[in-house]
């Protein structure tokens, strides 16, 4: 028997830490800033709801097109001048487009930050997107798209998607169907991004050394930026709460080098998050290091799989839970049937205090990794601001360390066997 788990110490908590302070221009959108003063760079990181779950079937792909074309300028900026301009002040940018929403982030030494915010700002809500420039950047779009079809892996897991997922956007491709793609025109892109790049569906965050002089510099020409002038959108119609098809299949894959058993979960969506701290930390203790209950039986003790992962994809209309392990293709029925055991088992049986407590610790340490550099923070708390949700850093380490035993049951149950879609992938 384990110790119980009221003898045993919970994670620390994040020591030192200002408070997050929000400000809502005179268009509705948020600011979110947080002062980190040993940092040596200042992130921006601009958040908008705006991803692939919200085009409609004519739209597929249009939200990660959206975000290249972004980058080939605005009215005051030509093609390729923001990447220029943001090196030659010693910083990098980057962004990502998701199922729920889209960011883009420049990261720059803290004298450079008005500068910065001037130009990302600028590029992202005002771009020009030229037809001709879109003509050529549609090839860099189909080309990923092409890239993308050719690994099978990817392949298996949109197929896993598509099926469980059915007719929710969480079951389309986030990079588009090729003959949509091909009929995006500037036009349509325009309205989408006018659609949904309103004020009430922005947020800004600015993380690193904010010392309260530059912190109101910064808000002074916010006030005077594209984001303060940006018009509040009509309501758009949000995608329904998500509800997976349970099912078993079977499907070859050319170019597959192993057979993979995927399994796919419907769990609860981001916004219920006392949930999703029990969930990190049940799939931890299924899945995550060599001491993991599927990672210790299936490859090191039984040697049936090269690798067994699963992870936890929060998203905002509900979250998946997605399994992957990776195995001889006869060896798929002992491989599911052992998966299924240990899924079982832990039901039945629920895992010691001490077992607890070691996941608790690698969950709790995995966020903390992931706050070290300015980046990190800007993205947590834009896009908890994004989706109206604490700021406060160490909610998730609260909710963590909350987690009791029949919540952790409660997870384990989520992930019962009869409650996935499951696929047999195979090469061909």
């Amino acid at each position: 028997m384990g110790l119980p788990l009221s003898t045993i110490a919970r994670p620390p908590l994040l020591d030192g830490l200002e408070s997050v302070h929000s400000r809502t221009l005179h268009s509705g959108a948020r600011v979110v800033s947080l002062n980190l003063p040993e940092a040596p760079l200042i992130c921006l990181d601009l958040w908008c709801r705006a991803g692939s779950a919200f085009e409609t079937a004519a739209e597929s792909g249009m939200a990660h097109f959206l975000e290249h074309m972004v980058f080939k300028g605005s009215d005051q900026q030509q093609a390729g001048d923001f990447d220029l301009q943001v090196e030659a002040l010693g910083g990098h940018s980057n962004a990502a487009t998701g199922f729920d929403d889209v960011h883009y982030h420049v990261l720059v030494p803290p004298a450079a930050a008005t500068q910065a915010c001037e130009l990302l700002l600028d590029l992202v809500l005002r771009p020009r997107l030229d037809q001709q420039d879109l003509e050529l950047e549609r090839q860099v779009v189909l080309e990923e798209l092409a890239q993308s079809q050719d690994q099978p892996d990817e392949m298996a897991l949109q197929t896993l998607l598509q099926l469980g997922c059915s007719d929710h956007p969480y079951g389309r491709a986030i990079l588009g169907e090729r003959d949509l793609l091909e009929a995006h025109t500037s036009g349509s892109m325009r309205r989408f991004q006018q659609r949904l790049y309103g004020a009430q569906h922005c947020v800004l965050a600015m993380s690193g050394p904010l010392e309260q002089p530059r912190l109101e510099a910064l808000f002074e020409q916010l006030e005077q930026s594209p984001l303060a002038s940006l018009p509040r959108t009509a309501t758009t119609p949000v995608p329904p709460p998500l509800q997976l098809h349970p099912g078993e299949h079977r499907r070859t894959f050319a170019r597959l080098e192993a057979a993979r058993l995927l399994m796919a979960w419907s769990l609860p969506g981001a916004a219920e998050r006392q949930a999703v701290a029990a969930l990190d930390l049940a799939t931890s203790l299924l899945a995550e290091g060599r001491r993991s209950r599927m990672v210790a039986r299936l490859r090191e003790e039984l040697r049936l799989v090269e690798s067994i992962d699963l992870d936890l994809q929060v998203l905002e209309y509900g979250s998946l839970g997605l399994l992957e392990a990776v195995c001889d293709p006869d060896d798929l029925p002992v491989v599911r049937r052992q998966i299924e055991g240990v899924l079982r088992e832990i039901q039945e049986t629920p895992p010691p205090a001490v077992e607890i407590e070691r996941g608790r610790k690698l969950v709790a340490n995995g966020y903390r990794f992931g706050l070290e550099a300015a980046a990190g923070v800007a993205g947590v708390i834009g896009n908890g601001a994004l989706w109206q949700r604490p700021s406060d850093l160490n909610d998730p380490l609260r909710a963590l360390r909350a987690v009791d035993a029949e919540q952790l049951q409660q997870s384990f149950a989520l992930l019962d066997p009869s409650r996935a879609c499951v696929l047999e992938a195979v090469p061909a």
